[in-house]
C-alpha cells in the first residue's frame, strides 16, 4: 500500500512539473525552420557562402556585425561558421536589432 501511495505521488508530482517546464523557454525563441526560411531568402540557404560583398553566411552577417556580437570566438568569418554557431549570433543580434536586422528577408518570410 505504502508503494502504490509513493508511485502516485511521484506521478502527480511529474504531471505538474511538465507545463511549468513547457513554459520556461523564452518567449521570443526563434525556431531552426525559421532562420533556415532566412538563410534561404539571404544566401539560398548556403551556410558557408562567401560572396565577396562584405556579407557572410547563411544569414549574410557583415564582419563588423560579427565581431561585435561575439563572433570572432567562434570563427574568422560568419562563413567559416557552423549552422548552429551563425545562429546563435544572429539570436544575439536579433535581441538588440529585432528583425530589421535583415530587413528585405524579414519582411519576406513574414517574420517581426
Amino acid at each position: 500500500m505504502r508503494m502504490r501511495t509513493l508511485v502516485s505521488a511521484a506521478a502527480l508530482a511529474a504531471s505538474t512539473l511538465v507545463p511549468v517546464l513547457a513554459l520556461d523557454a523564452p518567449a521570443d525563441a526563434v525556431s531552426g525552420k525559421t532562420w533556415n526560411r532566412l538563410a534561404q531568402c539571404e544566401s539560398g540557404g548556403r551556410w558557408h557562402i562567401n560572396t565577396h560583398n562584405g556579407y557572410y553566411g547563411g544569414l549574410q552577417i557583415s564582419l563588423g556585425t560579427w565581431r561585435g556580437y561575439g563572433g570572432r570566438k567562434l570563427a574568422s568569418l560568419p562563413s567559416r561558421a557552423s549552422r548552429a554557431e551563425q545562429i546563435r549570433i544572429a539570436e544575439r543580434i536579433k535581441k538588440h536589432q529585432g528583425w530589421g536586422a535583415w530587413p528585405a528577408c524579414s519582411a519576406r518570410i513574414g517574420v517581426r
